[in-house]
């Protein structure tokens, strides 16, 4: 059985899913369908299968997300496998030909199954018999990409066209084709000979490779660079920034696909949505029989055809009298949009960037290595955060010049160091850190532990630290 080697790309930024989905703390990272995230949903559905062989997975992200995929993926019970930090987004095409390479370096045969991170397939078997549908032409040389089975006339998607109309099995690529307008939709849906372009590839490592040096050959020596001078970092392979930079910023589809001959296309219509929007959201959780669609803490009063999201345990949202109306309410920021308006939720993005407002970009919850933290209220001269550290976890031993803190544990223990005291502070109980003490706080526990830090001082900006030991390596 061939092992196929699941790469997943992880490092986008999915705006027009905002304000659920940042650049801080993207889609692929979040409960929107299930109980799941949509990258451990991925990371599952290449796994295990009764039908193929698959290796530990290979990751793509950046160095924000480093600790995240790890943590989601252990979380699951998957061994991370390699993990590749992107210095900088320079989209698909140097992420699939370091994927290539790193991969060819174990196994001058190796397979790649390249997926993003965010996509929902529901019907596992479904997607395993597409892949072995692949792999039975991979051993020609060809290059497979996975369409999916128009259902409408969509123009948020690309498209595939076929050198015949679509059944099951394996068809050759004619051309891709960009995002069309509606008439131009339908009139390839009446065709019968496209599929929506899912940005799902499978294909022998050298094979790629070899299409590279045909088609984009530009993008060879610094990308093959960054891999060969890339370094291990607590687990991770940080590819080279310095020949990373050098990469153009450019798609797979524009760099190779849409320039090769030995394309093939394996038709997919078990069920497929890219989340690419709240529409897309609104489709895939089912509207009852008024088309409304509730999650959280959300009412719908004689409404149709409305979504409506609260992702705060603490905020009620009710739509009274709506219709094609979608409203997500965020701690921080609420979204009130017509549904046919929700392919623009990025200039929602980009007007608030304008702005100045950080609400664009961040969440007021930021994780880190070691578990994460929220800002409860900040003023002149003070901050209140909650935060949350993971069981043995621990941050930084580290000092302030400009805040003194006071800590108050909620749940769980701490252990505190305060200069030469070491101590443990349990629920309830509170300690001081005077400005300028060096210190640090972990979680001996096997359960997360919760405490209510309030800083006070004349500045109080993230950048004040100074560490002098951190296990994740931070400077």
């Amino acid at each position: 059985m061939t092992p196929i080697v699941p790469v997943l790309l992880a490092g986008g930024s999915g705006t027009r899913l905002w304000p659920l989905s940042r650049k801080s703390y993207p889609k692929q990272f979040s409960n929107l369908i299930g109980t799941e995230t949509l990258f451990q949903q991925s990371a599952k559905r290449l796994s295990t299968s009764p039908t193929l062989r698959f290796t530990p997975h290979m990751t793509l992200t950046t160095s924000d997300f480093r600790f995240i995929v790890g943590e989601q993926l252990q979380s699951v019970g998957i061994d991370p496998g390699p993990i590749l930090i992107e210095p900088e987004g320079r989209n698909t095409a140097p992420a699939v030909l370091a994927a290539s390479i790193f991969a060819r370096k174990t196994d001058p045969e190796a397979v790649l199954l390249i997926a993003p991170s965010d996509h929902v397939i529901p019907d596992t078997e479904a997607f395993h018999a597409a892949v072995a549908k692949g792999v039975a032409v991979i051993e020609e040389g060809k290059i497979v990409t996975f369409g999916i089975t128009p259902n409408r006339p969509a123009t948020g998607y690309g498209y595939l066209e076929l050198s015949a109309v679509a059944q099951d099995d394996p068809v050759s690529l004619s051309r891709f084709v960009e995002k069309p307008d509606g008439d131009t939709a339908r009139s390839m849906l009446e065709a019968g000979n496209y599929l929506w372009n899912a940005g799902i590839f499978l294909f022998r490592a050298k094979d790629m490779i070899a299409a590279f040096e045909t088609h984009a050959p530009g993008l060879l020596d610094p990308v093959t660079r960054a891999v060969e001078d890339g370094k291990a970092d607590l687990g991770f392979w940080r590819l080279d920034p310095l020949a990373w930079g050098e990469c153009e910023d450019i798609s797979i589809d524009y760099a190779v696909m849409e320039r090769a001959d030995n394309l093939v296309a394996v038709p997919f219509s078990a069920g497929w949505s890219d989340l690419g929007g709240w529409d897309a959201v609104w489709e895939e959780q089912g509207p009852d029989e008024n088309g409304v669609v509730t999650s959280g803490n959300a009412t719908a009063i004689e409404c149709r055809d409305v979504l409506l999201r609260s992702e705060s345990s603490s905020q009620e949202i009710v739509g009274l009298g709506l219709e094609n109306i979608i409203a997500i309410a965020m701690p921080d920021a609420v979204l009130v949009a017509h549904k046919d308006r929700a392919q623009d939720v990025k200039k929602v993005v980009t007007a608030l960037k304008h702005k100045g407002a950080t609400q664009a970009e961040v969440l007021p919850k930021d994780h880190r290595p070691w578990g994460w933290f929220e800002t409860l209220t900040i003023r002149g001269r003070f901050q209140v955060k909650r935060i949350l550290v993971n069981p043995k976890a621990s941050l930084s031993l580290q000092s302030h010049h400009h805040r003194s803190e006071h800590w108050i544990v909620v749940e769980g223990t701490a252990k505190v160091t305060v200069d030469d005291d070491v101590r443990l502070i349990t629920e309830g109980q509170s300690i001081y850190i005077p400005l300028g003490a060096v210190h640090r706080m972990e979680n001996p526990g096997k359960v997360p532990m919760v405490l209510i830090e309030v800083q006070t001082g004349a500045y109080l900006g993230e950048d004040d630290i100074i560490r002098y030991d951190d296990v994740y390596a931070r400077s």
